[in-house]
C-alpha cells in the first residue's frame, strides 16, 4: 500500500510541474508575441480578456502588471495605431545610429560595435539547431532576436511538459537544464539592458510594462530553474 501511495504523489508532483511548465511555456509565447511585431486587434482583445494577479511574488512584474491593466482600461480608437508607432520607435527607431533604439537583438547589447549578426548569433543558432529547431522561413531576422530566443524557451517548456507526463524524468531534467543554460548564458545576460533602454525609449506605459514584466519573469525563471536544478542534483555549470 505504501509503495501505491509513494507512486501516486510521484505522479501528482510530476503533474503539477508539468502544468507549471505549461504556464511558463504561455507567458514565454505572450512576451515572444509581444516582442515580435505591433499590436494587432486581436492581441490586444486578448490582453484586455486577461486578469492579472496583482501580487505575484515579484516587484517588477507587479510593477509591469499594474502599469498595463491601468493602460488597457483607457483603451479607444487610437490605441492600435499609437502602439503601432510606440513599436517603432522603442525596438526600430528613425535614425541609423547605433544608439537610436532598443534593438531587439543579443548582438546588438553583447559585440564591441553593437552589430547585428555577430557572434551571438551564431551561438544561439547552433543551440536552436543542437535542439533540432531552426526558424521559420518567413523569419527576416536574426537568431538572436529577443523574440526567437522567448520563444525557443516556450518551446523547451512544452516538451518538459510532455516529458513530465510521460514519467521521463531524466528527458525533463535534461530539459530544464537546457533552459538554464540558455537563459543565463543567452537570455538573461542582455535582456536587462535592451529593458532599460526600452523604458527610456517608450512613450507609452504599454512597453513599459511589457519592460518591467520581462526583467520580472526572467529573474522569476533563473531563481526557479537554478534552485530546481540543485534540489535534483544537477550540475549548474
Amino acid at each position: 500500500m505504501a509503495d501505491i501511495t509513494e507512486e501516486l504523489e510521484q505522479e501528482a508532483f510530476l503533474e503539477e510541474l508539468a502544468a507549471l511548465c505549461d504556464q511558463r511555456a504561455a507567458t514565454y509565447e505572450l512576451l515572444s508575441r509581444l516582442y515580435r511585431k505591433e499590436v494587432d486587434e486581436e492581441l490586444l482583445e486578448g490582453l484586455r480578456a486577461m486578469r492579472f494577479p496583482a501580487a505575484s511574488g515579484s516587484t517588477a512584474t507587479d510593477q509591469g502588471h499594474k502599469l498595463l491593466s491601468t493602460y488597457l482600461s483607457r483603451v479607444d480608437g487610437n490605441t492600435l495605431t499609437e502602439l503601432a508607432v510606440d513599436y517603432v520607435r522603442v525596438f526600430i527607431g528613425n535614425t541609423n545610429e547605433l544608439d537610436g533604439a532598443a534593438f531587439p537583438f543579443e548582438s546588438v547589447y553583447t559585440s564591441e560595435k553593437r552589430l547585428l549578426m555577430q557572434e551571438a548569433r551564431d551561438e544561439v543558432l547552433a543551440v536552436y539547431r543542437a535542439n533540432d529547431l531552426d526558424k521559420d522561413p518567413s523569419w527576416r531576422g536574426g537568431e538572436d532576436h529577443i523574440a526567437l530566443e522567448l520563444e525557443f524557451l516556450a518551446v523547451l517548456c512544452r516538451r518538459c511538459a510532455e516529458a513530465l507526463r510521460k514519467g521521463d524524468e531524466d528527458s525533463a531534467f535534461n530539459l530544464f537544464a537546457t533552459q538554464r543554460n540558455f537563459l543565463v548564458d543567452h537570455v538573461a545576460s542582455w535582456a536587462p539592458m535592451l529593458t532599460v533602454d526600452m523604458r527610456h525609449f517608450a512613450k507609452t506605459d504599454f512597453y513599459r510594462a511589457l519592460a518591467a514584466m520581462t526583467d520580472g519573469f526572467l529573474e522569476t525563471e533563473t531563481e526557479f530553474l537554478t534552485d530546481l536544478l540543485a534540489d535534483e542534483g544537477g550540475n549548474e555549470d
